[in-house]
């Protein structure tokens, strides 16, 4: 069989290679001295005479020689016709379908443009595709000196880009990164605006609570009270509710009161502790003792006293039976103590047995031991020891009762006790609740008034307590009002008291009771302490019809300036 992509096959004399088609295969042309064939021509029927080949005519249908298979239309031979239908001869098949030259030639005309792959790159095609310009005409025939394929210029090349398809995808994931380093620089920055804001806000916090601290007196050494203007600004002017307690020991007898204060400006509790001697101006403008108060002129009348004397503002009294402070401590759940005695049990039948409650750090108290302890007073212990227990059991109290107002409010009414207006349940409730609050945070605070023998207030009680925690003034009463005249009456018959005190008010003098005596004495006597009260005592002494030796230099306890002994040989009607 004749091959037409293979030279020297057939009587078509000698191929030279002029090219490759578009599937790669070389493709052959006869040489110039051989005779043009008859080409056959797909596209249209040629009417030259062409020389035939004894090619294979599988087709046909009559005896007639058909022409060669020339794929290229390079000339006859003896080629393959695969579409011959007669046995009437056909021209050279034409792949391109130009036909015969129009100069009666028989050579094809060339299409001017046709693309040729190099034969030595393999593999995939490159990227750039080159079209080789083809010239139609003789120009195709060109050769080289030697005979061979002309070599083709580089300037003979068009290069077209091909669109790349993953282009699209750089430039996506260039956007990508480009959003994802903004993402990032866009996080950093709010990352330190968000550092500055919390900056700023946390130095203006830590300088709004210094200025808090500065200006309700907390911060150390900056204190109101201590500026250089000298004004009572803070100290006078701030916002306080104050309330007189007293405890009726109803078993032994006798009082106890503290003053419970609530400063809103400087947010700290205080508990004042007065002691029994503290002066005070009765209702009919005697000096008269604060025991003494309590017990004759009642809350009412000792409330008013008070507020004279320390320049403050009570707002009610509670009175707090002994049995009701038991029931209190059992309500709020026992209280804790720091101890600084023993305390028998008042109800033990044999000496010798183990205190009610123990001296010591941290004892935990019920409400029979915390009245126990708030009301005991040791042998030969001075009155201000067992006040500032009571003081103990007062701030255990407040530690440990609730902080929520309606709470507190029930748990007084729990109580069953009265309390005297203008107090109500729910204004001690609240007021109770406000202390506990306070006393949990650590800003309660005890603190005891200190007086003269005489019940008179002294300068550092002036300038510690009365002026900085109640923010008042100390008016004690006048020394050279009255000279005030303490009796103990010894005589044995109780109307010998009230009868000396008559005499003693319409003498000018101011009466204090000073109780009566366990056993009669004979002789009367009449005490002055102070050299400076000699007269004063001399006086007494003839105003009550007892002899001028009866007086006498020596100790006086409480507040009286002289202190009288009625004996047997006082006689009232004298």
């Amino acid at each position: 069989m004749n091959d037409g992509y293979d030279a020297g096959y057939g009587d078509g004399g000698p191929y030279e290679l002029v090219g490759y088609d578009e599937y790669g295969r070389p493709v052959y042309r006869q040489t110039d001295g051989r005779q043009t064939q008859q080409q056959y021509d797909p596209y249209g029927q040629q009417g030259g005479q062409t020389q035939q080949g004894y090619g294979y005519d599988p087709y046909a249908t009559g005896g007639h020689q058909q022409p060669a298979y020339d794929p290229y239309g390079n000339g006859g031979g003896y080629g393959y016709d695969p579409y011959a239908t007669g046995g009437h001869q056909q021209p050279a098949h034409d792949p391109y379908g130009q036909g015969a030259h129009p100069d009666g030639t028989g050579q094809q005309p060339r299409v001017t443009e046709q693309t040729a792959y190099i034969p030595e790159q393999h593999g995939h095609a490159p990227e750039r595709t080159a079209h080789i310009p083809r010239q139609a005409g003789p120009a195709d025939d060109a050769r080289d000196d030697d005979g061979s394929a002309p070599e083709y210029r580089t300037e003979q090349f068009a290069f077209v880009e091909e669109p790349d398809d993953g282009s699209e995808d750089v430039i996506d994931w260039l956007k990508f990164t480009e959003n994802r380093t903004e993402r990032r620089e866009e996080a950093r920055r709010r990352a330190r605006s968000r550092i500055i804001a919390l900056t700023v806000v946390f130095a203006l916090v830590v300088a709004g609570g210094v200025g808090y601290l500065w200006y309700a007196g907390k911060l150390p050494g900056f204190s109101a009270s201590d500026a250089d203007t000298g004004t009572t600004t803070a100290a006078g002017a701030q916002k306080r509710d104050v309330l007189v307690v007293h405890l009726h020991d109803t078993e032994n007898g006798g009082t106890s009161t503290a003053l419970l204060v609530d400063n809103a400006t400087t947010e700290q509790g205080t508990t004042v502790l007065l002691p029994n001697s503290l002066a005070l101006t009765a209702e009919d403008g005697t000096t008269t003792t604060l025991a003494k108060s309590v017990e004759d002129d009642g809350s009412e009348g000792t409330r008013t006293a008070l507020d004279t004397v320390l320049g403050t503002d009570i707002e009610g009294t509670w009175r707090l039976d002994t049995p009701f402070l038991l029931t209190l401590v059992d309500l709020v759940g026992n209280i804790e103590v720091d101890t600084d005695a023993d305390v028998p049990d008042p109800n033990a039948k044999k000496k010798g047995e183990a205190p009610l409650v123990r001296k010591g750090k941290g004892q935990t108290l019920s409400g029979k031991m915390a009245v126990a302890y708030a009301t005991h007073r040791g042998p030969g212990e001075a009155q201000d020891a067992q006040l500032e227990r009571f003081g103990q059991v007062l701030h255990g109290v407040l530690r440990k009762m609730t902080s929520d107002p309606d709470a507190a409010t029930v748990t007084v009414q729990t109580l069953g006790q009265i309390i005297e207006p203008p107090l109500t349940d729910a204004d001690l409730g609240a007021f109770l609740a406000r202390l506990s609050d306070l006393a949990k945070g650590g800003d309660h605070r005890t603190r005891l008034l200190p007086v003269e023998e005489d019940g008179t207030l002294t300068a550092e009680a002036s300038d510690s307590v009365v002026k900085d925690v109640l923010g008042g003034t100390a008016k004690s009463p006048d020394r050279d009002a009255a000279v005030t005249v303490s009796v103990r009456n010894a005589t044995g018959d109780k109307d010998d008291t009230e009868k000396a005190r008559v005499v003693l008010l319409n003498g000018g003098f101011t009466f204090l009771e000073g109780g009566t005596a366990g056993s009669a004495e004979a002789t009367s006597e009449v005490v002055y302490a102070d050299p400076a009260e000699k007269e004063n005592a001399a006086e007494v002494a003839k105003t009550l019809g007892l002899p001028a030796d009866a007086v006498t230099k020596g100790k006086i306890s409480g507040n009286a300036r002289v202190a009288v002994v009625l004996g047997q040989d006082y006689d009232p009607g004298s």
